[in-house]
């Protein structure tokens, strides 16, 4: 079955005691059971378990070609639930550009569990095999990345995790399995902040985990996640999965717009850079060619004049909402660093934009006035 196909039908089978045709959403908290705690269909609380939940999950493992998945109530929440999973002592490989929140918990609350992070330029294979020289559990990959946009390669980056009997997990928000699927280069474990693309619509908070076995780690995974509580609230899970509905279709058109607004911005005079995979100027293009089935929608552009210039072209968008987030209908522009705060990496001059599903023209006009 094509990932279309999936998209729309995994996880979303008629409800057998109605007939309904999209998925119904079960709100209850408790489920009736025996008097010895026999559970009569499967379920019995919902931190352990929800049909709607189980919907989703089975959407998210089909389409990433997993074995299993689960979901959380944030990103962040999947993240931390899977690394704090490691056993203390464990050492795992952070890339230098990634998510803020990562970094953070890496930064601050990792060490406390006694795991060791070391962080180097995952596009950088000679530098990774360094940092696994003695010894590594975990590589975490982010491809591309958050907000620089670089590319890390999936099969060799899993190649050399086998090597060092270590798992990887890779990070693949920005792309979504409609463009990528890690599981099938050679990644163990794929993660997802749902509120951006397979949410939608900027209105669903969740994460997920798709795991290419069911194994013991998997296992090790669930219980953290069962008794820390971070799960998925029933309804955030059906808008989610109604967001799955129409994934591949929104993607197209991001990948579309965000392919001519990079294009038309690498000619401007007043632009240093644009990051973006798409671009052959892009260090990692060869490498998102082979690995990608298109570019995404995110992209990222640094200015000349530095951070004045940037937070200039940010404040005289229009159509570009200045707000965080990314992967909705709406198109979203960001001084990362201003967000990130005083402990940024991210340069001054970057603005990251999230391109939405407006008519590219009028995206284009918007640009072109901000950029005056």
């Amino acid at each position: 079955m094509r990932l279309e196909t999936l998209a729309i039908h995994a996880g979303g089978e008629s409800d057998s005691e109605t007939g309904a045709a999209t998925p119904p959403i079960h709100l209850a908290t408790t489920f009736r059971h025996g008097p010895a705690g026999e559970r009569i269909a499967g379920y019995e609380y919902q931190r352990e378990g929800n049909p709607t939940n189980d919907r989703l999950r089975t959407a998210i493992a089909a389409l990433e070609g997993g074995a299993t998945a689960l979901t959380f109530a944030s990103g962040m929440a999947a993240a931390t639930t899977l690394l704090e999973s490691l056993p203390s002592g464990a050492r795992i490989v952070l890339p230098d550009d990634c998510y803020s929140g990562v970094r953070m918990l890496a930064a601050e609350f990792l060490p406390e569990r006694g795991i060791q992070v070391r962080r180097v330029d995952m596009a950088d294979l000679d530098a990774v095999r360094g940092a696994c020289a003695d010894g590594v559990d975990l590589l975490w990959a982010e491809t591309p990345s958050n907000p620089l946009m670089k590319v890390s390669d999936i099969a060799a980056l899993a190649a050399l995790a086998r090597e060092h009997g270590a798992l990887l997990v890779c990070d693949n928000t920005f792309a979504s399995p409609v463009l990528q699927q890690p599981l099938a280069l050679g990644a163990d474990i794929v993660m997802h902040s749902t509120t951006k693309y397979f949410g939608g619509h900027s209105d669903v908070l969740g994460g997920a985990l798709a795991f290419k076995r069911e194994d013991e780690f998997f296992a090790r995974v669930t219980h953290r996640l069962h008794i820390t509580g971070a799960v998925l609230a029933p309804f955030n899970a059906w808008l989610t999965l109604r967001g799955c509905r129409s994934l591949p279709a929104r993607m197209a058109l991001h990948c579309s717009n965000a392919r001519r607004i990079a294009t038309l911005l690498e000619a401007q005079p007043q632009v240093e850079r644009v990051n973006y995979p798409g671009l052959a100027s892009h260090p990692g293009h060869v490498v998102a060619t082979q690995q990608m089935r298109d570019f995404g929608g995110m992209l990222s552009v640094q200015l000349r004049g530095g951070r004045e210039a940037a937070l200039a072209m940010a404040g005289k968008l229009r159509l570009f909402t200045n707000a965080t987030s990314l992967g909705g209908c709406e198109s979203l522009v960001e001084h990362r660093g201003s967000v990130e705060g005083p402990l940024t990496t991210t340069p001054q001059n970057l603005l990251r934009l999230s391109v939405g599903l407006e008519h590219v023209d009028d995206l284009i006009a918007d640009l072109a006035q901000a950029l005056q």
